[in-house]
């Protein structure tokens, strides 16, 4: 069964563009050390008839969306020596400075999961 780590962020809706840019670059980096996919995705259904709404549990301000990401490993263990080598990429470490993000890094929500379901 696979590994799969998962973001959740709000950002600016006109920052989109900038944030896609970085994504396309970040995905090759963890691409290129052995991620076995990589996805982005911007919200477009929001407001479901069930459930917590993402922009309640993650709350967004007027100009905002979410940003639901996820990338998928082997197992943790596949995750952990992949991530390691990720943040000592220069591709990526060059464009991590919290100033320049076109997203607020402290309101991303992060964490690792192992797939109970997969296919």
């Amino acid at each position: 069964m696979t590994y799969v780590d998962g973001y959740v962020l709000p950002i600016p809706t006109k920052n989109l563009k900038a944030y896609a840019a970085i994504a396309k670059k970040a995905s090759k980096v963890w691409k290129d050390h052995g991620a076995l996919s990589y996805c982005e995705s911007v919200g477009e259904d929001l407001k479901p008839p069930f459930g917590v709404p993402f922009p309640k549990a993650i709350p967004v301000k007027r100009g905002e969306t979410i940003v639901f990401s996820f990338v998928t490993f082997k197992s943790r263990k596949h995750r952990d020596a992949v991530n390691a080598k990720v943040m000592k990429d220069p591709r990526l470490t060059e464009m991590m400075d919290p100033k320049k993000m076109p997203f607020d890094c402290s309101r991303m929500v992060y964490g690792g999961f192992d797939a109970l379901v997969a296919f």
